[in-house]
């Protein structure tokens, strides 16, 4: 049997690790796009990116390993198309046929076309090699200006500040992260960037003036899916590919993960995609059982993390489309470091959300809370520990 992997991002190679490492000897084919092994890219805004650790510690093995397993990867090959009556996907190089697909094709950069048709010098972070022009940015002191206060708007801003740099934050919202925190906690953010001297402009829009002052502008405004070979091949696309809770798709033959993968969530009873480093670890785990004949349903609740500054925090669940009703904040959020503290997103009674912020030692019982129905008022009482809500 041959398994085709259309990506080469963590997604992709957990999944061809986890097929070996569970003794499955079928012929598996890699394509990569870019000139890289698989690689995950949470190190391109953080340890990386800030000159703290090296290159090859993003890399989810060496070529050797892939020379020792069997695996086929093949770097600087696009898949162009893929047929699902013949069971082939097409190359430049010709077709590769499968018996079992696997779509780990992740998410690209979002354009904004008035930054893209200035004259100032833009860029967006995806790549190693987009990590590494902002790293020489930051070398020469280049004075950034970075458009949107996302996840990846944010980690870029925290690692510009600490290599010296004169950084600018244009956020249309009224506070960073404000979709997913709410402003009871996004607050948390917009002081601590300001402590640490970054020009942080919120309710406010991209101007030409700010452009034609940036020494380089940074577009972090979300990413979108890249699903262009899943919706000309005929799979169900809606807001990333469609999968079921075992990851697969519209065709029993086909699975996707990852940042195009649209699951309906066996625990969450909804269908969410999720653009985070944990999702493409734990689904790749699962995905390269079933390629191999399983019927196991991915049940992970979303996981992701950051690093800016003296700041850690782990976040656990999400709010639905419903929204939350209550948050209960536990600790001290500060604006400098920001704080120890914990904090929940509620709805009826029941944790749809957790995290916390420099406090590593209430991990577990964060994330054994979420998904839980709760007594609002116990779980706010500080002496109560979290353990016994």
């Amino acid at each position: 049997m041959t398994i085709v992997v259309v990506g080469a991002g963590l997604a992709a190679g957990t999944a061809v690790t986890e097929l070996r490492e569970q003794g499955h000897h079928e012929r598996v084919v890699l394509f990569g796009a870019e000139p890289h092994l698989p690689y995950e890219r949470p190190p391109l805004s953080k340890g990386y990116l800030m000159g703290k650790e090296p290159l090859e510690k993003a890399f989810v093995h060496d070529a050797a390993w892939y020379a020792d397993n069997d695996v086929d990867v093949r770097v600087s090959t696009e898949v162009k198309a893929i047929d699902l009556d013949a069971k082939a996907v097409r190359t430049d190089a010709g077709e590769e046929p499968f018996d079992k697909l696997l779509l780990a094709t992740g998410s690209s950069p979002r354009h904004l076309a008035m930054a893209d048709d200035s004259k100032a010098p833009v860029a967006y972070l995806r790549t190693i090699e987009q990590s590494d022009r902002l790293k020489a940015a930051f070398a020469d002191g280049t004075s950034l200006l970075v458009v949107g206060a996302g996840w990846i708007g944010l980690e870029v801003a925290a690692a510009a500040r600490e290599a010296g740099c004169a950084v600018t934050v244009v956020e249309t919202a009224d506070l960073p992260l404000l979709a997913v925190l709410g402003p009871e906690v996004a607050q948390v953010f917009a002081d601590l960037h300001r402590a640490h001297g970054v020009d942080l402009r919120l309710s406010s829009s991209l101007t030409p003036e700010d452009l034609a002052g940036a020494g380089l502008v940074v577009v972090g405004i979300g990413a979108a899916p890249n699903i262009g070979l899943a919706e000309a091949a005929g799979l169900d696309v809606d807001n990333g590919v469609l999968v079921d809770e075992t990851l697969r798709t519209s065709h029993p033959d086909v699975f996707a993960i990852g940042d195009i993968a649209n699951q309906q969530h066996p625990v969450l009873g909804r269908r969410v995609r999720v653009e985070h480093w944990d999702t493409a670890l734990q689904q790749g785990k699962v995905v390269a059982r079933n390629l191999a004949g399983g019927d196991e349903p991915y049940e992970k609740l979303p996981y992701f993390f950051t690093d800016q500054y003296a700041l850690g925090m782990e976040y656990v669940g999400g709010v639905g489309p419903d929204g939350y009703d209550r948050v209960v904040v536990r600790g001290e959020p500060k604006p400098d470091d920001g704080g120890v503290f914990t904090a929940f997103w509620l709805r009826g009674g029941r944790v749809e959300a957790g995290m916390q912020v420099n406090d590593w030692d209430a991990t577990d019982a964060v994330k054994g809370l979420v998904g839980r129905d709760v007594d609002p008022d116990r779980l706010a009482d500080e002496d109560v520990p979290l353990s016994d809500v």
